[in-house]
């Protein structure tokens, strides 16, 4: 009860007020400190029923509101870098972003998004680079996973994160090296049972039911955003419904010799014309990633942004915020996309032209978006099982997490008729 009215009284100190001013965050890289608990700023404001403005290529993707005591307060407790300025001042900025020859605009956040992550419950020896973003940014997030999705509760959100998962009911292809091992035989355990409590067979035709509940919800105008092994497992599941693509090890029984020849690429939503890894030996799924065929030695291993035109094509701008378009590169089980399986209709906004890869990629599907991101964590480079997780107090300027929060804000953006 205490904790409740703490926030009641919190959420009442924030609430807007006839001010003479505006509460400015700047998030260029010589002027902001904490980049990423900036975003929790703006979601705290949001969560108040304030409106935030995003100005998209300026500053960095600096945020703007109305001043307000306790929000002050707030950014000083967070080590959140902010000034107080006169409307005036604020004016002459927005004069300068309307310019049309200035590659700039104004994007209004109007309602903080509820969001899920798609995570089991039980602890597995990895952990999620946008839960630990969340959980430092300090945005509030709920966890779902097969039960909930299943029993159709996906519609009580906005936005969903895909946990490191496979949906292709091979556990990760960590058989070959981990099959002996405790948390391998508790996963199995867990995912079997949870296929038979909802009357599957197998754990593939499990995930697959829950890929289809992902795809529906992103169809009715959801929000979707995965990485690593997430990305290319999920619409490897799409292409193989009805194909048994699981080997003895994973499911107790062959795979379908003709599985590779009987995959529908026409539910993916970016991939098309890959090529299954079918051998349960190999840490690897298909010929999407590029882990295995790229020869880039860490010291030279960035990818770099796309530019887009902020007044004509917002939404990647909104994506690509940055305070750099130049991003460390960092592995995963799926590290990049090779650029020749991608859909012709997937936006490329991140690549490495030197690999040939695609490392951040976004696409429309019926009246929602996904967003794929390649690689495991920003700021561990190869991360490894078992590893302790980053301490994003160590890394608050982070520009690979920046591209996380991007996501996390985009559906409270308000929806700008596309210009012709």
């Amino acid at each position: 009860m205490r904790l409740k009215l703490f926030i009641l009284l919190l959420l009442a100190g924030l609430a807007p007020v006839a001010r003479a001013g505006k509460l400015y965050i700047p998030m260029n890289a010589d002027d902001q400190t904490n980049h990423l608990k900036a975003y929790g700023i703006a979601f705290l404001a949001l969560k108040a029923g304030m409106t935030v403005d995003w100005l998209l290529n300026y500053d960095g993707g600096a945020f703007a509101m109305d001043q307000n005591a306790e929000l002050e307060r707030t950014c000083k407790l967070r080590g959140v870098d902010y000034q107080v300025m006169a409307n005036a001042q604020y004016d002459g900025i927005l004069q300068k972003i309307a310019d049309p020859d200035y590659n700039g605009d104004v994007i209004k956040l109007e309602k903080a998004p509820k969001i899920a992550v798609y995570t089991p419950k039980s602890k597995l020896p990895w952990d999620d680079a946008v839960t630990m973003a969340l959980t430092y940014a300090e945005i509030p997030y709920d966890k779902v996973y097969d039960d909930e999705l299943l029993e159709d509760k996906l519609h009580e959100y906005d936005w969903l994160h895909l946990h490191h998962e496979d949906f292709t009911g091979q556990y990760g292809k960590f058989w070959s090296a981990y099959r002996g091992t405790n948390w391998y035989e508790e996963d199995v355990k867990l995912q079997e049972g949870m296929a038979a409590k909802h009357g599957f067979k197998k754990v593939s035709q499990l995930k697959l039911a829950v890929a289809k509940k992902i795809q529906a919800f992103v169809a009715g105008g959801g929000y979707l955003f995965a990485m690593c092994s997430a990305t290319d497992s999920y619409d490897i599941a799409l292409s193989a419904d009805g194909v048994d693509i699981c080997d003895e090890p994973f499911d107790g029984d062959p795979m379908d010799p003709q599985a590779q020849q009987k995959l529908n690429f026409a539910p993916c939503f970016a991939f098309k014309d890959f090529n299954l890894v079918t051998s349960p030996y190999v840490y690897e799924y298909s010929d999407i990633d590029n882990t295995m065929l790229r020869r880039v030695p860490q010291n030279a291993d960035y990818f770099s942004l796309f530019t887009f035109s902020a007044k004509f094509d917002p939404v990647p701008t909104m994506l690509c915020q940055n305070h750099t378009t130049t991003i460390k590169g960092f592995m995963g089980q799926t590290t990049a996309f090779r650029k020749e399986v991608l859909k012709s209709s997937v936006l490329v906004m991140g690549d490495s032209k030197a690999a040939n890869e695609a490392r951040y990629i976004h696409g429309e599907y019926g009246k929602g978006t996904w967003t794929f991101y390649g690689g495991h964590d920003p700021e561990d480079y190869q991360h490894q099982i078992g590893d302790p997780p980053t301490d994003l107090a160590l890394h608050p300027t982070s520009p690979g997490y920046r591209l996380i929060l991007n996501n996390v804000l985009f559906p409270a953006a308000k929806k700008k008729p596309k210009k012709t």
